[in-house]
């Protein structure tokens, strides 16, 4: 168990723009003890024993909220699980007077998933309880882009200097504007690649390479980042079609075996198998998409139990 005296920076886990390096490097080397404590064949730890957190869930999610239930059990935490569609949300009551409604119930801590960008920033100025962003519309999703550096910096050793290319639909994603602030803090290049249509205006205000060419990008890089195409967000067509799409930017086998250099291949999930990834790469050795999920549970322990110590 985890024995650090060093604090975090910040009260919430809002965004990666809120933390520091130390932040981050406090985070990540919390998560590798945790993840020893995960292969071991007693799994749970006592650090949240007093400690009652509430799921709450806005948007549909299955990663995300099980990564995090599994994390809370195994910190011995006491949890609550609320989905929108099923509570008073769909009579009409607001988004304050829900969760006032679960901290009256004595809460401590809110995982908070939610459509629009900036909800959890809004909850943290009205309620009384630490809140940590579990994806805002398509803002920030702080803590996917924690596993992902951890599981970078699992592969490598370090993340300092590693080139890193996020490809697809860039315009939609809250993975990959957490993603590169949460890199490039840790002293990473990143790169986007995408159609012109899906890399929003202002990406290069950010200091990122922007690339539209698939080739060029996976011969740039160390690790590609895959990420979906979010439709269920894009209210106009962007691309032709999801085959075309697919044919342009979607990362196989043959396209992998002719590049220059062996690279690792991530993804967020879920994966639209065929579209921007098929099942020989999302399968195969390069592929570190099943240990991001491992790694997603010691991470979101880690930013719990340190924001536990922060509490008051």
């Amino acid at each position: 168990m985890p024995t650090t005296t060093e604090q975090l920076s910040t009260r919430h886990l809002l965004g990666i723009k809120d933390l520091t390096e130390n932040d981050i490097q406090l985070i990540l080397d919390t998560a590798a003890n945790f993840k020893d404590v995960l292969n071991r064949p007693i799994k749970k730890v006592p650090s949240l024993r007093d400690i009652t957190i509430a799921n709450v869930f806005f948007e549909n999610s299955t990663r995300t909220r099980l990564s995090f239930e599994l994390a809370e059990k195994r910190l011995s935490a006491d949890t609550i699980n609320f989905a929108a569609s099923s509570s008073s949300v769909s009579k009409g009551e607001t988004l304050i007077d829900t969760v006032n409604n679960i901290l009256a119930m004595k809460v401590d801590m809110i995982v908070m998933r939610h459509p629009y960008a900036g909800a959890g920033v809004f909850l943290s100025r009205h309620v009384d309880a630490q809140i940590v962003n579990a994806g805002d519309g398509a803002h920030e999703h702080p803590t996917q882009a924690l596993l992902d550096s951890f599981s970078i910096r699992e592969r490598y050793g370090d993340v300092a200097g590693r080139k890193v290319a996020i490809i697809g639909d860039i315009l939609h994603s809250r993975v990959a504007l957490s993603n590169i602030l949460c890199l490039q803090k840790q002293g990473a290049e990143v790169m986007v690649c995408g159609p012109t249509t899906l890399i929003p205006k202002y990406i290069t205000s950010l200091g990122v390479r922007v690339e539209h060419d698939l080739l060029k990008a996976l011969n740039w890089c160390d690790v590609a980042n895959m990420l979906r195409i979010q439709l269920e967000r894009q209210d106009i067509a962007y691309f032709p079609s999801l085959r075309e799409y697919s044919m342009l930017y979607g990362l196989n086998k043959e396209i992998l075996d002719s590049l220059n250099k062996e690279i690792t291949i991530m993804h967020p999930g879920p994966i639209n198998r065929g579209v921007e990834i098929t099942s020989d790469v999302a399968d195969s050795k390069h592929s570190i998409i099943l240990d991001q999920v491992e790694n997603g549970v010691a991470v979101r322990m880690a930013v719990l139990y340190l924001l536990a110590g922060k509490r008051g």
